[in-house]
C-alpha cells in the first residue's frame, strides 16, 4: 500500500508540474515525449536567430628584407573576409659606361591577408603574396659599365598563418640573395566598426 502511496504522490506532483508549465501546441508536446532531446538543442530555433558578432581582426605585416624593414601593411579584417592591398615603388638606376639613369622598374607588392579563425588564444591567417623586386648582386658588362639589378618575381601562399597574441610570427618567403621575411602580429580587435 506504501508503494501505491508514493506513485500516486509522484504521478500528482508531476501532473502539477505540467499543468504549471505553459500551454504546448500538441505537436511540440507528442515530439518532445517521442525523442526527449536537451535543452540545448529544443532551444537551438532561438538561438540560431541571435547569430553572434562577427569576429574581427586587426592584424600588421612587416617585410623584413636582410633583417631590415622595408615595407608594413596592416589592416582590421573580418573573420572570413579577405582584404588586399599592393603597394608600388618606382626605381630607377644610373646605368652604362656613362653612368646615366636608365628605364624605371615598378617593385610592387601585392598582399591578400583573410582571417580563417580568432579567438582569445590566437589568431589564425592565411596570405597570398605577389612580389617583384630586384635582386642583391650589381651586375656589369664585360667591359666594365653598370646593369640594372634584375627584377625578381616570386609568388608565395601560407594557408594558415598561427599568430599568438601579443607575439611576432615569421614567415620566410625567400631564403637568400635577398632574404625575404614577413613578420605578422595579430589579435582579436577591440571594436567592429571599422572592419573591411
Amino acid at each position: 500500500m506504501w508503494k501505491t502511496s508514493i506513485v500516486a504522490v509522484l504521478l500528482g506532483t508531476s501532473l502539477l508540474a505540467n499543468a504549471q508549465q505553459p500551454a504546448q501546441q500538441p505537436a511540440q508536446q507528442k515530439s518532445a515525449q517521442q525523442s526527449p532531446q536537451p535543452a540545448t538543442q529544443q532551444s537551438a530555433p532561438q538561438s540560431a536567430q541571435q547569430r553572434p558578432a562577427q569576429q574581427v581582426v586587426q592584424w600588421q605585416l612587416q617585410v623584413m628584407r636582410d633583417g631590415q624593414q622595408i615595407d608594413t601593411f596592416d589592416g582590421t579584417t573580418t573573420v572570413g573576409q579577405a582584404r588586399t592591398d599592393t603597394h608600388h615603388k618606382m626605381v630607377q638606376h644610373n646605368v652604362g659606361c656613362k653612368d646615366q639613369p636608365g628605364g624605371s622598374i615598378d617593385l610592387a607588392r601585392t598582399l591578400t591577408v583573410s582571417p580563417l579563425q580568432a579567438d582569445a588564444s590566437g589568431v589564425t591567417l592565411s596570405i597570398e603574396a605577389q612580389e617583384t623586386f630586384e635582386e642583391n648582386a650589381a651586375r656589369q658588362t664585360d667591359t666594365g659599365c653598370k646593369l640594372p639589378p634584375q627584377p625578381r618575381q616570386v609568388s608565395a601562399s601560407h594557408p594558415g598563418l598561427k599568430v599568438t597574441p601579443g607575439q611576432w610570427a615569421s614567415w620566410t618567403i625567400v631564403d637568400k640573395d635577398p632574404n625575404l621575411v614577413y613578420r605578422v602580429r595579430a589579435s582579436l580587435a577591440e571594436s567592429t566598426s571599422t572592419a573591411n
